[in-house]
């Protein structure tokens, strides 16, 4: 609603959501867009509203994004998983407005059996950007088609990111491609044993 310009309906959402968590002591998502949402957008998006505003940015200083909470707040970066095989990483642009740097190389070094392949342009936006995709199909293929050639000339066995609507956009052009490359969320990579 947020990023299609449904100010009013995403506002909506942003009190529902606070409400939600208000009382839980942390909260931790598996998606870099949705940890921005809560830290960076609700509390700009609530900032004419001061009672909401408020609670925003509590809600926002308690929410992280799963690399950041396992790495910069846990001080985890062994978890005990094991992969044989080589691994890519998308840095989904979310990240950047996190301040995230490393965290999922860091996790991604830290498991059993994985060779941690860099890709070129891994910060570049592979073209999904949720309604980004559909108001602009011809531009979001190109890029994706862009940072499908990055990952394919690094000959990975797996391309981990932190963000599901990317690793939907890579995955499905990858698949319909005929490409065997794995596609995993950081999550899934890290439960491997």
């Amino acid at each position: 609603m947020y990023n299609s310009g449904f100010s009013e309906l995403a506002k909506a959402q942003a009190q529902h959501t606070i409400r939600v968590f208000e009382d839980f002591e942390r909260v931790v998502t598996p998606s870099g867009s949705c940890a921005a949402m809560v830290k960076v957008e609700y509390p700009h998006l609530l900032q004419g509203e001061p009672q909401w505003h408020e609670r925003a940015e509590q809600l926002a200083s308690r929410t992280f994004e799963l690399t950041d909470f396992l790495v910069n707040q846990l001080g985890v970066t062994d978890v005990g998983a094991k992969y044989e095989g080589r691994v890519a990483v998308h840095f989904a642009c979310h990240l950047r407005m996190l301040n995230q740097t490393d965290e999922v190389d860091r996790l991604v070094s830290n498991v059993a059996g994985a060779k941690l392949i860099p890709i070129e342009r891994r910060d570049q936006c592979c073209g999904f950007g949720g309604s980004f995709a559909v108001r602009y199909a011809q531009i979001s293929g190109a890029m994706v088609d862009d940072k499908m050639a990055c990952i394919l000339r690094t000959d990975a066995d797996a391309l981990v990111s932190t963000d599901n609507g990317c690793l939907m956009n890579i995955g499905g052009r990858l698949h319909r491609e005929g490409q065997q490359t794995e596609v995993l969320h950081i999550a899934e990579l890290l439960e491997r044993r």
